[in-house]
């Protein structure tokens, strides 16, 4: 394989271990803060309840695309991005400041300033860095907020579903095809040639040899495997530690999820639309309980 086509294929990799990686710093601040999704991390209704908001905004996306309410849609989409970001920079306020009224206008600035450039230039590096932010935000916050026997049986059932979806139903082909039509900065995008712009291009425009000019690859995809490696360094304190703060079975869900996007990566190349979560958070989870084997081991 030459350079050209290897180099976009590591970059998916590399988004997603910055994912991870930012996911774990990111937890720090937004435990100090209280920020959580559930009450109680223990609970098994919580996969339930995911679960269930999940295929809930699923239904109202497709509904909107089935009447082709476009700016329905978007509209839908950015109110999330920009709550999304509200949560995320609450957690960074909140280490600077106590003050409500401080710490309300700093995060309502910064999350129309963020949903902005997001919306206004959404071109690929940009769409990227954010989307990093945002995976990483969104996977710290739900990290902290299950426990990890929760988290793996979300985990599994969101992969099922994914297959089920892709495979069976296509229903999430449908919603990925609507969602990249309007543009919608949701996704990462590693460009395949030099001279690629998302504006200008989209996904939709072909490259020589009747290729994507780009690869895509969900927002979700990235963030349920960062879940669990947050989930383990929190809720398995103890051991020895990478630099201090980070334990082995984190680590080993993060080498697992990387063995995962290999095993995706190399079906992806068929030309076909893959179902993301099976391998991996597959291989998350495999690579998480070996690391926790290992850490019993080392007692």
């Amino acid at each position: 394989m030459d350079i050209k086509r290897l180099l976009p294929l590591l970059a998916m990799p590399a988004l997603l271990l910055a994912v991870e990686i930012g996911s774990l710093l990111i937890s720090l601040p937004v435990q100090a803060a209280g920020i959580t999704a559930f009450q109680d991390p223990t609970s098994y209704a919580n996969p339930i309840i995911f679960i269930a908001i999940l295929l809930a905004f699923t239904g109202f996306l497709l509904v909107l695309i089935r009447f082709d309410l476009r700016k329905v849609i978007a509209a839908v989409i950015c109110i999330s991005i920009f709550l999304t970001f509200g949560y995320i920079f609450a957690a960074f306020v909140a280490m600077v400041t106590a003050d409500p009224v401080i710490s309300s206008v700093a995060i309502i600035v910064l999350a129309v300033l963020a949903t902005l450039l997001l919306y206004k230039y959404p071109e690929w590096y940009v769409i990227d860095i954010l989307g990093i932010l945002i995976g990483a935000g969104v996977a710290s916050i739900f990290g902290v907020s299950l426990d990890i026997i929760p988290v793996l049986i979300l985990l599994v059932l969101l992969a099922a579903y994914d297959a089920i979806s892709v495979y069976k139903t296509k229903h999430m082909i449908t919603l990925a095809e609507g969602v990249i039509d309007l543009k919608t900065p949701i996704l990462f995008v590693v460009p395949k040639r030099r001279d690629y712009s998302f504006i200008r291009d989209g996904i939709g425009k072909l490259a020589d040899g009747g290729e994507r000019a780009a690869y895509i690859i969900g927002m979700g995809d990235m963030i349920m495997p960062s879940i669990l490696v947050v989930s383990a360094n929190v809720f398995l304190p103890g051991g020895w530690r990478l630099l201090g703060l980070v334990n082995l079975p984190a680590i080993g869900a993060i080498l697992g999820s990387l063995c995962g996007l290999a095993v995706l990566l190399h079906f992806v190349n068929s030309g076909k639309p893959q179902a993301g979560l099976p391998p991996l958070n597959g291989g998350t989870i495999i690579g998480f309980l070996i690391g926790w084997a290992a850490m019993m081991l080392m007692g």
